[in-house]
């Protein structure tokens, strides 16, 4: 792509992941519009740009045509992160998934199409591959996700391929692994590091679902975000790409790093039953974001986790 994409929607942009993309996007002297209907997002990861006029924000939801048709007439391009997260309301209410996670991305993928946008970054997940035994996990293996969510998350995959391959609306998919950082909620399942640092921080046991020797692959935001811009801007279309670490960590292991940066060591986990459609091991193959994205991400996990807790313990 020649010229930078300078005017962008970003839906769930009051989000964890969505406010650390938009400092990036306004550092770099982008303009931002944000659609988030605020049921898992917050004003207060956004403040400073909105008193500074620097980000456009919207409340509402995805699903709405009239406020997206309004809004996508004022930008170039959609990274989309606005999504039902919670797997266990997913689990609960999978017709609810399929609406927030599908149709709403392929009314968005609508709208981009009829006002001719020049990209559209999805936000995908590793719960589209389900519970794989080939590793590291690449992006052509076998796509068997174990929960409603992780369908929901591939339907709304296959919507951008297909708007590419039928309409030329240039699209990339991101498969998120586990992501953690500053403004990640302990309420969001995907939090199992905040999870366990609010239980630690009130010299609780944090607790372990099954035997803890799950592995999964811990991927900090700051990467996260930066790998949406790469996104953004590339002149790849119509790819899926893993955003991670690369590096496998057992939830046991995650635990003890924590007990001891929080300097607790009497302090022991508690285990209890797995969770429906829990996933036995997580680390993901990087090679291709790699090569066609520049993508390259911080693998320090333990300073990663340090200033985690510094930041929690003091916030």
């Amino acid at each position: 792509m020649t010229n930078k994409i300078n005017r962008i929607l970003v839906t769930g942009g009051a989000g964890f992941i969505g406010s650390h993309t938009i400092d990036r996007l306004i550092s770099q002297g982008r303009q931002v519009w944000v659609l988030d209907n605020l049921s898992t997002g917050f004003l207060d990861n956004l403040a400073p740009h909105i008193s500074d006029g620097s980000v456009k924000f919207v409340q509402g939801d995805i699903g709405d045509q009239s406020l997206l048709n309004e809004l996508m007439g004022n930008v170039e391009a959609v990274i989309h992160l606005g999504a039902l997260l919670d797997h266990e309301k997913c689990l609960r209410n999978p017709e609810l998934a399929d609406q927030v996670n599908h149709q709403g991305t392929l009314t968005l993928l609508e709208q981009a199409r009829l006002h001719d946008l020049q990209r559209f970054v999805y936000a995908s997940s590793a719960a589209v591959y389900g519970d794989v035994s080939r590793m590291p996990i690449a992006e052509d293996c076998e796509l068997a996700p174990l929960t409603p969510y992780g369908a929901s998350k591939l339907a709304g995959e296959r919507k951008c391929v297909e708007y590419w391959r039928t309409h030329e609306l240039r699209t990339i998919c991101l498969r998120y692994f586990n992501v953690f950082g500053p403004r990640q909620s302990s309420r969001q399942y995907s939090g199992v590091i905040t999870a366990f640092m609010k239980k630690l921080g009130q010299g609780q046991s944090p607790t372990i679902y099954g035997d803890g020797f799950q592995t999964r692959d811990f991927v900090h935001v700051s990467d996260v975000a930066a790998a949406n811009i790469l996104a953004l801007d590339s002149e790849r279309n119509g790819e899926v790409y893993n955003i991670a670490s690369g590096m496998e960590t057992t939830i046991n292991s995650l635990a003890q790093n924590l007990i001891d940066i929080s300097g607790q060591p009497s302090i022991t986990p508690e285990c209890t039953s797995e969770r429906q459609g829990e996933i036995r091991r997580s680390a993901a193959d990087i090679q291709k974001a790699r090569t066609q994205l520049q993508y390259n991400p911080k693998t320090d996990l333990q300073e990663n986790l340090t200033d985690l807790w510094n930041w929690f313990t003091q916030k």
